[in-house]
């Protein structure tokens, strides 16, 4: 089996900016795709770059064996696809969450196929939910046990990629794995604090 990794900053027109934030001294994106490589199931790791970014992403990731492909998601898959075989698993992860633990990967990249076409790890819900009228005020409590947040990155059978909707940010029926709290997106000065923490403590496993 071939596994191979689209990162993406699509989510946000600020994202590719957010990417090059460094968090000791190196870039958040050098980060991501230097944990993706880490993973020994993963064998190819792709950067979607927005054009604007491209030669800049290509220079923070020089030391790195991985490619920036200039342009969407869609031209980004159309260069590895060549390379994939019937049963490839495709990941798609948020440049921005760039602590995520190497075994929640693994996680994800174990339980796509046949049966689970797409795979997304999540974490239940902490806070409370509360809903609001039109005018603001609060008219009732959303059950939590049943909310999760979606993070990346997101597995897909090559069929499931190519069917998906990836407007949508997590397509409904995909199979869920545990998440993890590390793999925040970095975008405020608060997660930028958390990241560097992260980045300057000793683990026992990879991280990304």
């Amino acid at each position: 089996m071939n596994v191979a990794v689209i990162v993406t900053v699509a989510h946000h027109a600020s994202d590719g900016e957010l990417a090059l934030t460094p968090v000791r001294g190196e870039a958040l994106l050098t980060h991501t795709v230097r944990g993706l490589l880490a993973v020994p199931e993963i064998d190819l790791v792709l950067v979607a770059a927005p054009q604007r970014c491209a030669q800049v992403y290509s220079q923070v990731l020089e030391d790195l064996s991985c490619r920036v492909v200039p342009g969407s998601l869609r031209q980004a898959f159309a260069v590895v696809e060549p390379e994939l075989s019937r049963d490839s698993v495709l990941l798609l992860h948020d440049a921005l969450r760039a602590f995520i633990p190497a075994q929640t990967v693994r996680d994800v990249i174990a339980a796509v196929g046949d049966a689970n076409p797409v795979v997304v790890p999540v974490l239940p819900m902490a806070d409370t939910v509360k809903v609001t009228d039109a005018a603001e005020l609060i008219v009732g409590t959303e059950d939590r046990t049943r909310l999760r947040t979606a993070q990346t990155p997101v597995g897909y059978t090559l069929d499931a990629f190519r069917a998906a909707d990836l407007d949508a940010a997590v397509p409904e029926g995909a199979a869920t794995v545990p998440g993890h709290p590390d793999a925040m997106r970095v975008t405020t000065d608060f997660e930028l604090s958390l990241a560097e923490a992260i980045a300057a403590a000793p683990s026992t496993e990879e991280t990304l």
